[in-house]
């Protein structure tokens, strides 16, 4: 039997990027060593403290 999680996560978005944002976020990837979902939810958690 699966474990529930304590924090599911059901939605997903999709968007488009351009060659040049696409290679930005690669890079912001590895620099930090992290996902794409992890960089967008700290971006996002940075614009709502702002």
């Amino acid at each position: 039997m699966a474990r529930m999680k304590e924090n599911p996560r059901y939605n997903v978005i999709s968007l488009r990027l351009t060659d040049d944002e696409m290679s930005y976020l690669q890079e912001i990837t590895r620099m930090y060593n992290k996902s794409v979902s992890e960089v967008i939810r700290e971006a996002l958690s940075l614009l709502s403290a702002g």
